[in-house]
Order: structure tokens, then sequence, then C-alpha cells
């Protein structure tokens, strides 16, 4: 078994001048031009291997961010389409790393039952030959997808599939083909589709950022490894790409430094590579809070709600300079965990007296990435009530700070701040500063979804750029069913085909060839739709509502 699939082996994000430092081999796994992975034998962890190893050398965690719903709920309705228009991503690769893709489903069929699928990279399954110049995992061609179409088990030839139903959601609502039986059909219908499927998080890193075991979700260098994969692909083949990130995360400091979003944040900057992610669905549920003292005693208290059947979960509070912050937790029956002073690496573990609850409590004076302080709590068996958190300046001066819950599934809807704040609730890599970050509106409506996450990021860049319909977006699920997907997820799909359209007008029909992501993201801002109810940019709605078509004939008119 590879390193990389080994949970004995801790995966750690290194800077590539490094690379010469740490050997060669297995122990290195190429991630893209500036970093790699090092994995490192590891047999009895502990939380605390973070503390000992700094916290910017392990991947962040992502999760899904939108819902399915099983029931069919009518023709998939996009902002509405001049008669005239031709534009149906014609020659644009879409590329989705995410949980895969049902390709037996009619959506992701030519009328004459060949694949509109280039190729599938499956880092769940070993059993094939992996793509070129990567380590795991198997790689299904077209050409192996059309023999596997035309036998009479497909699964027996290329036997990837989708069992969460997410991947093949999200490709359906870019790309699906049309449907008459039900009615539906995708954005842009002959763009073509290259897949990723995301193998699990390892258990050791769920481990250390207390993460249930049971818990769905993804790790950052997998994600890079798939975004490397899709662009390959579209170099080789000569065409544009528009990859949909619909993955989010709570972790780090919310400010796009994390190395998937310095990442995206140049891949963007490569003429025909879009890039759209999804804003999260993270703005009414609690898990954020931020608060300010700027008077004596330089002091704050907050509170959290644990709810009952928590079995663990990490906390995050950033702060930035100049304030230095010590904390002291008390439990729901008031027995107090000692205060935690600032220190460089040190990882306090606390047991408490009357309960069972663990206490991991790494007080980071300077986190590397990012240069500010992190307080990272990790509980394990948390007793249920409220919880209160004291911190202090440790040389009497003012400051600022934010605390995060973990995103998605990864903790419970019973488990929140009692006073939190919506804003700053963007997740990673929605708050990467180049990138395409769209939010979700009810369409039925015109309001905002509640759950969409809210800008700005933690230091102050707009974010979201743009809203677009979220609210049962008609898609493709497994099993050669429709349903229906809400959420951001959903509206950050919506997104991904409109910037296939806009590929298409630039690259397809020789118009502004050699557009970047950046330069189509800046185009799609200054057409969108805006309400004289509002000011613009704002932190829910952007720049506006998103308008393929209203860009797409103000450009005709200047050409």
């Amino acid at each position: 078994m590879g390193k990389i699939l080994d949970n004995n082996y801790y995966d750690m994000i290194i800077n590539n001048y490094m690379v010469p430092n740490f050997g060669s081999g297995d122990d290195i796994t190429l991630l893209n031009g500036y970093f790699s992975l090092l994995h490192v034998s590891k047999k009895n962890r502990d939380l605390c291997d973070l503390g000992v190893n700094p916290y910017h050398l392990f991947p962040s965690v992502f999760t899904l961010t939108s819902a399915i719903g099983q029931h069919y709920a009518g023709p998939l309705r996009f902002t509405q389409q001049p008669p005239d228009f031709s534009l149906s991503g014609q020659g644009t690769i879409i590329g989705i790393v995410d949980t895969g893709i049902d390709y037996q489903h009619s959506a992701f069929l030519n009328r004459d039952k060949t694949t509109k699928i280039l190729s599938v990279w499956d880092q769940t399954i070993q059993s094939g030959p992996a793509p070129p110049s990567f380590t795991f995992g198997t790689e299904y061609t077209k050409a192996a997808i059309n023999s596997a179409l035309s036998s009479n088990d497909p699964l027996l030839t290329v036997p990837t599939r989708d069992l969460i139903g997410h991947g093949t959601a999200v490709a359906s609502i870019i790309a699906g083909s049309q449907s008459k039986d039900p009615p539906f059909q995708g954005i842009v219908t002959n763009a073509e589709l290259a897949v990723v499927k995301l193998k699990e998080a390892k258990q050791n890193l769920k481990m250390l950022y207390a993460i249930p075991d049971d818990r769905l979700c993804y790790q950052e260098s997998d994600i890079i490894l798939g975004i490397r994969y899709l662009v390959v692909l579209a170099q080789k083949l000569k065409r544009p790409l528009v990859i949909c990130l619909a993955l989010g995360s709570s972790q780090g400091g919310h400010d796009g430094k994390g190395v998937l979003s310095r990442y995206i944040d140049d891949l963007v900057q490569i003429p025909e590579v879009g890039i759209v992610t999804s804003a999260g669905n993270e703005g009414n549920n609690g898990r954020h809070l931020s608060n300010s003292v700027v008077s004596l005693p330089y002091t704050r208290d907050f509170q959290l709600n644990v709810g009952q059947g928590e079995i663990k979960f990490a906390m995050e509070i950033w702060s930035q300079p100049p304030g230095q912050l010590s904390i002291e937790v008390t439990s729901p029956n008031m027995e107090k965990a000692p205060q935690t002073e600032p220190s460089f690496n040190d990882c306090i573990k606390y047991q408490f007296q009357e309960s069972e609850t663990i206490l991991w409590i790494n007080n980071i004076t300077f986190e590397r990435q990012t240069g500010d302080q992190l307080i990272l709590l990790r509980f394990e068996n948390p007793l249920p009530g409220t919880w209160n958190f004291h911190l202090r300046s440790t040389e009497n001066e003012r400051f600022s700070f934010n605390a995060w819950l973990p995103s998605g599934n990864l903790i419970s809807e019973n488990t929140f701040f009692l006073s939190p704040d919506p804003d700053t609730t963007i997740t990673s890599p929605g708050n990467t500063k180049s990138v395409f970050t769209v939010t979700a509106y009810n369409q039925q409506t015109g309001n905002i979804l509640n759950e969409s996450s809210r800008g700005y990021t933690r230091n102050g860049q707009v974010k979201p750029d743009v809203a677009a319909p979220g609210y049962n977006i008609t898609c493709a699920v497994p099993d050669g069913k429709y349903g229906t997907l809400t959420g951001t997820c959903a509206s950050a799909a919506e997104a991904a085909g409109a910037m296939a359209i806009l590929f298409e007008w630039s690259e397809g029909k020789g118009n502004l060839t050699s557009i970047t992501g950046e330069q189509a993201n800046k185009l799609l801002i200054r057409s969108a739709q805006r309400s004289p109810s509002y000011h613009y940019p704002n932190n829910i709605w952007g720049y506006g509502i998103l308008d393929v078509y209203r860009i797409i004939n103000q450009l005709y008119k200047n050409i």
C-alpha cells in the first residue's frame, strides 16, 4: 500500500524547496509547483502530534455544500435565455472534484448513447492504472467508459460509482444532456466532463481534528491533486476548462491564505482556466462568533451550547496582531480547565474530573501560515450544556477575534454559539481572492437562502462575488433518477455553466481569446443584475445576481 493511502503515515504539506531535506521516492508526493506531501510514519498517534508538528503542515478537511432531495421539481430554469441564443458550452471541459459520477445516467450520454465524460480519476479504486505522474487511484478513459456502456455489466469493466450522489448532481446541473421524460437539461449541454472522485480523508487526520470516524469529509491535498489532474488534461487537449468546487471548510483563517487557495488563485491567472466555488451554507447555523475589546479590563467571555450526543469536535479562535490572548475554559458544571497562555508549540491535555470530557488546547502565538494567533480547542466526550470561554489580553491591549466551529456534518445542529455572527462565514476556498465565489438565493421568492454563507473575508476582501439560483434546482441523482439540489453548491454549478458559456464565446468563437479565469470573473461580475434597493458590493449578494446573457449581449455590441 502506498504511503499516501496508509493510515500509519501522516500527510504533511511542505514547500518544495524543503523536499531535498526529507528524502525521495514514496516519502514524497508532489502536489503542485509549490508544495508536496511528506509522508511521516506514526503508529502511536496522539492529538498532541498537532503541536509537536505545526498546524499549517496538516491538510484541512472539506465537506459537501448542498443537500440532495429525491423528488423531481420540474425542468431546470436558468436565467431567461434569449430566443436566438446558441451557446451551449461547445468545446469546453467541465471539471468536477467531488464524490464521483454515475456515468451510466442518461444525463451524461450523447444521443448515440456514448459518454460525454472525457475521463474519471477514481481515487478510491487501486486496481487499475493511475493517471500518468500520479501514484494512486485508477483512471478510466472515455474509450473505457464507452466500452463499459456497450457491455451487459458496465460496472464489471468500469466499477467507479457515486454512492453519495453529490458529484452526479453538480455535474448534471452544469452539463447534463436533455431529457424529455422527465423534462430536464443542463446549462451547457454540449460541454464535456472530466471527473475526480475523491477518497475520504485519512482516519489519522480526522483524529487530529477531533472528527468522528463516521463523518464524511475530504482532505485538502487530495483536492489539490484532483485539480492538477484536470488542468493537465485540459492543457493536453488544448481546451478551456471550468472547474466547479462544491466543497467547503471552516478551518483556517478565512483569509484566502491556505495552500489550496494559493494554488487556485494562481491557476485563474492562466488563460482558459476558470474556477467556480460555492460560498458555503454556514450563514444561519450559529457556528461563527466575532467580537472586539477596546477598553479595560481587556477581557471577553463567550458561550457555546454543546448538544446531547456530541462525540467530539474542534473549535478555532483566530486573533490578529497585536493582541495576544490567554484562554480559560469552564464546563457546564462549572469545572474550570487551567488558564492557557500563548506559546509556539505547547499542547495541553486536560481531563475534567467531574465528567468524561477531555480537552486539548493549542494556544499558538504565531500560526506560521498567517502570522496570526490561533487557539485550537479539541473536545472529546464533551459534557452537554453551556460552556464558557474567557479570553484575556496578556499585554492589556485592545484585541479582536473570530471563532469558528466545523462546517457541514462534522458537528450536529445542536452545537452552536449563543451569540453567533452570520457574517464572515464564507468557507474555504470561497474566501480565495481571485476565484469566482457564488452564494445562493431562492429563485422563487427572490430572497437569499438563509443558510448561505456571508462575507466578507476576515481580512476584508469582497466575497461572495455574485448570487445564483440555489433552491430546489433539478438535477440527476444516481440510478437513473432525477431530484433536486439546494444550497450554494447548486448555485456554484449554475455559475460554472455561465462561465463555460463565456469561454465558448471568447475561445470557441474567436472573441477575446486567451482570457484568464480572473478576467472571466470580472466580466460576469460586471454584468450582474443589481437592485436599486441595495448598495454593491455587499457581504450577502456580492456584486449582484448572475446574468451571463447580459454580458454576452454587451460584448456582442462592442465587437
